[in-house]
């Protein structure tokens, strides 16, 4: 047990040094400014020329909204139809897998456009190879670089003085994709390919164990999805398993790359806040502010699992190894609650593990990082929510000192405000509605087949499945049957409405901030890089977070615990 505690230490650190010159680069491509990948400058100018597109071209918010908007909407399209006819399409389908149900395909198209992933099907026995690579591998760049292109919108317009360009978003997605995301995905794929993770087209094969049974082993392009889905805070597994089947984490060494991958974008983000706005003091304290909070999380749950089932425990037996239900023996419980923190505090959504076997407590750890939704969260989408209770916070904070509220030099009024509340009050609203709703029909109804555990566990499952859906995480319970219409579709506009909405709302503030008058600092300006600030900052988050969603998980794993 304390080599995995040192294991995590290790990646912590790992995952801090990395981040921090990363931040300085991905600083350097929003700004435009020379960076070791302009080789794919010509690429780029073909791309622009092929569609018409001028990328130098000035874009307030709203023209930079409506095209991320169409960008998607195209996108989601392409999805929906491949999902829905890929057995009619003649290659790359070695095992004949037929086409989704229309709800599925909705659900799946919707799913990947949204950087969520969930997955209502097995990874190699519900899509092709073809919908595998020209869909699922090409959404999880696009939709990573989607987040990432809008948060530098945003950046973008808080540096304005007084102007409303903030952007060309179609010159930052597509910078994202070739100077971010690809080169560092070809880096993984290749260390996962020198790791034994499968890149091939051949089909299932069918081989002879040593005790002398036949097993049928699906094979596939794994190592490039794998890759992206970690970097992009994707998490769709192409096996069904995720990252606990032996090909997508072969072993410990891949298992720590893939847990470095899941947060080192959303790190390196912050710091590039710092970096792209001149203001390194402030990204170091947001970076500060969101590391309590994961170290926090992550350190209760892996004491929850080591701990083991409280239930076993109580009857007298001592669990040496902790809770190894659901989990792998190759990494143990630590490791595996680590990642499914890792994985919950950002959007990422893969796993190493069963979280539906995790300890009750430790499954509300998992829920409480998807509810607060800002601690690093997805590439670009975590800030641009956690920008949200930087509003919130400097509003409070201006009327503790009695000054009008200022955010890095521009006057936050009430139009601001009130667009910050309503997206911060968003997520807990489709949550918790959508819980009640599946919770009054299960009621009504026992026959839905939804829940495979009853009582308060099964309550738990349905607040997950809506939690990870608005905060576009996809990882699941698994006791959920979710691959019914019901579900498909109320997670499919969970998705939408959680993905877009959010984004609109910062880039809309973005906008605003952008075109007011620039206010120089003075001796009565309020330290946004104080240790003051960082603690009421800090004390906003988890105040609206226990407001909001104490009830519900008191009524589904608090109170399961108690039960036990």
């Amino acid at each position: 047990m304390t080599s995995e505690i040192l294991g995590i230490v290790v990646i912590l650190l790992l995952m801090i040094v990395l981040s921090y010159p990363l931040g300085k680069y991905i600083s350097k491509v929003f700004k435009g400014e020379k960076v070791w990948t302009d080789f794919f400058a010509p690429v780029e100018n073909f791309i622009f020329k092929l569609s018409g597109i001028d990328p130098n071209k000035e874009m307030d918010w709203k023209e930079n909204m409506k095209a991320l908007l169409k960008l998607n909407l195209v996108f989601f399209i392409w999805a929906f139809v491949i999902f829905l006819i890929q057995d009619k399409i003649p290659i790359w389908n070695p095992a004949g897998i037929a086409g989704m149900e229309p709800s599925l395909a909705f659900n799946t198209a919707v799913s990947f456009i949204s950087n969520t992933n969930i997955q209502h099907y097995s990874g190699e026995t519900g899509l092709s190879y073809f919908s595998q690579l020209l869909v699922v591998c090409y959404m999880q760049f696009v939709s990573a670089a989607t987040g990432i292109a809008a948060l530098a919108l945003i950046y973008k317009g808080l540096a304005q003085k007084k102007a409303s360009d903030i952007g060309n978003f179609y010159n930052l997605f597509l910078k994202t994709n070739t100077r971010i995301l690809l080169p560092l995905s070809v880096l993984v794929a290749v260390i996962l390919l020198l790791n034994g993770t499968p890149d091939t087209f051949k089909g299932p094969q069918t081989i002879k164990t040593l005790q002398g049974d036949t097993v049928t082993v699906a094979l596939g392009p794994a190592a490039p999805v794998i890759a992206i889905k970690q970097l992009g805070t994707n998490g769709g597994g192409f096996f069904g398993p995720n990252s606990a089947h032996p090909f997508e984490n072969p072993n410990y060494f891949t298992n720590i790359v893939e847990n470095v991958d899941i947060l080192l974008i959303p790190m390196a983000l912050v710091f590039a806040f710092g970096f792209y706005l001149n203001k390194k003091r402030l990204g170091i304290m947001i970076f500060i502010v969101m590391t309590v909070l994961y170290v926090s999380f992550t350190a209760a749950a892996v004491k929850f699992e080591v701990d083991g089932n409280p239930l076993i425990k109580k009857i007298g037996i001592e669990q040496a190894t902790g809770n190894m239900e659901g989990k792998e023996v190759r990494f143990g419980p630590a490791a595996s609650a680590f990642w499914a923190s890792s994985t919950t505090v950002t959007s990422n959504g893969s796993s190493n593990s069963n979280h539906d076997s995790q300890t009750p407590l430790a499954g509300a750890v998992d829920l409480i990082n998807m509810m607060v939704n800002s601690i690093f969260g997805g590439v670009g989408v975590g800030f641009i929510n956690f920008f949200m209770f930087l509003i919130i916070a400097v509003f409070i904070a201006g009327l503790m000192v009695g000054r009008t509220p200022e955010f890095l030099g521009k006057k936050i009024e009430a139009k601001e405000v009130k667009v910050a509340a309503l997206i911060i009050l968003l997520h807990p609203f489709l949550i918790l509605v959508s819980t009640a709703i599946s919770s009054y029909i299960a009621s009504i109804n026992a026959h839905t087949g939804w829940l495979t555990n009853p009582s308060y566990h099964g309550f738990s499952e349905m607040l997950y499945e809506f939690t990870s859906a608005s905060a576009n995480n996809g990882s699941e319970f698994t006791g959920l049957n979710a691959n019914v219409p019901f579900w498909n579709i109320m997670d499919g506009v969970i998705m939408l409405v959680g993905r877009f909405l959010p984004i609109i709302g910062p880039v809309a503030i973005a906008g605003s901030l952008a075109e007011k008058k620039y206010i120089p600092e003075s001796e009565g300006t309020l330290k946004l890089d104080s240790y003051a600030f960082g603690i009421v900052l800090l004390a906003v988050i988890v105040v609206i977070s226990a407001l909001s969603f104490f009830p519900a998980l008191a009524v589904g794993p608090i109170a399961e615990y108690f039960s036990i």
